[in-house]
């Protein structure tokens, strides 16, 4: 048996039909940017979400961004400001910090759900420190009311990576992307609410933060050429919302079938040395990656490979040692390091089928530890 990691095609393909349609729309609507379609998206967006307010934008990493630059111009945050993050996340995150003038300070991820650990978060605050963005890693949710305490005892604010996490609910019933100050999310196509090329959004229920938002994505405007800020192009253009409507009436029914996937895996596997995510109390997690963790993952990745299973890393490299930040090069983040030395993600999509993931748990627990 062949089991690809991800098949976009086939995850795609239920929503052809409508997508052409929308497309058609698209060319013979005659408006293309900033139109009817994004402010549609946005209003279903937001309110799936539960924020007051959703402005879409370019990318994941741009919505970031957009939501530290907007508290810079409203004097919120200034230059050279700290921000906590997670020692074990993808690099976007780190790079909507930087880009927008401010300083990183890593802090170790809870092995057990590879998010941030509150306790460590405390010990990391300096007089310095202005904000706190937490990333739901993989589909699961940070644990937010320990944070979200952390944030009101020492006067910070709290934001969400939510790129990895549509649909994830807490457990008082809010929805991801609701659970901070402001949230970035991204819907690059492998995303589970993934559009067909690069998108994003930021969710939010501050009315001034979403203003601002609203002119720094659209070059600092309100009113075409009267310019507020110096801002940025990071729009999103109408094909992508059309679609992305689209695709978000299916997102919860998808969520299900990755969770239902996802038990197979957690009621089957059973390598010896063999770590499965563990699905938090807090939360209900979506399972945008099923990370598994083995100390011979470079072999067991070879292995699944050699009988026709694909499975990707995520990541190989912390962020603490790419070449890009030098300076931490010689930092230790023991937790963070484990994870990218061990970290496989596993087949996981709402179009794999019960038989594929019984033949990856099958080969699995056949492996030569």
């Amino acid at each position: 048996m062949q089991v690809k990691f991800l098949d976009l095609l086939k995850v795609n393909e239920p929503y052809f039909p409508k997508l052409l349609e929308s497309t058609q729309r698209f060319f013979e609507g005659g408006w293309y940017i900033l139109g009817k379609e994004t402010e549609a998206f946005e209003k279903e967006y937001a309110d799936f979400c539960g924020s007051k307010h959703c402005i879409a934008v370019s990318n994941g990493l741009d919505a970031l961004r957009l939501i530290f630059e907007s508290y810079k111009s409203l004097g919120k945050i200034k230059t050279g400001d700290e921000v906590i993050v997670p020692s074990n996340t993808y690099i976007a995150t780190i790079l909507g910090i930087t880009q927008s003038g401010l300083k990183p300070i890593l802090v170790e991820p809870d092995i057990s759900t590879y998010n941030l650990d509150s306790q460590k978060v405390e010990k990391a605050i300096t007089k310095n420190t202005k904000a706190i963005l937490t990333v739901h890693l993989y589909g699961q949710l940070s644990d937010m009311a320990p944070l979200e305490n952390i944030c009101k005892k020492h006067g910070l604010y709290l934001f969400e990576d939510a790129a990895q996490s549509q649909g994830a609910s807490y457990k008082d019933g809010r929805i991801s992307g609701n659970l901070s100050e402001a949230a970035g999310h991204s819907f690059y196509p492998g995303k589970n609410l993934g559009a067909l090329g690069d998108a994003g959004a930021v969710t939010t229920s501050n009315d001034e933060v979403a203003n601002t938002i609203k002119a720094l994505r659209n070059y600092g405007s309100h009113k075409k050429y009267y310019n507020i800020y110096e801002g940025f192009n990071m729009r999103l253009d109408e094909n992508q919302a059309a679609w992305l409507r689209i695709k978000l009436h299916g997102l919860n029914e998808e969520n299900e079938k990755r969770r239902k996937l996802a038990l197979i895996y957690d009621n089957t596997l059973k390598l010896k040395n063999l770590i499965v995510p563990k699905q938090a109390e807090y939360g209900k997690h979506i399972y945008h990656i099923y990370a598994v963790l083995h100390p011979k993952r470079d072999k067991l990745q070879s292995y699944l490979l050699e009988n026709g299973i694909q499975t990707l890393i995520h990541y190989p490299v912390p962020p603490h040692k790419q070449k890009a930040f030098q300076s931490w090069n010689n930092l230790s983040f023991p937790i963070a390091e484990k994870i990218h030395e061990q970290e496989l993600s596993l087949p996981m999509s709402p179009v794999h089928t019960v038989e594929e993931i019984e033949y990856v748990c099958d080969t699995i627990n056949h492996f030569k530890e």
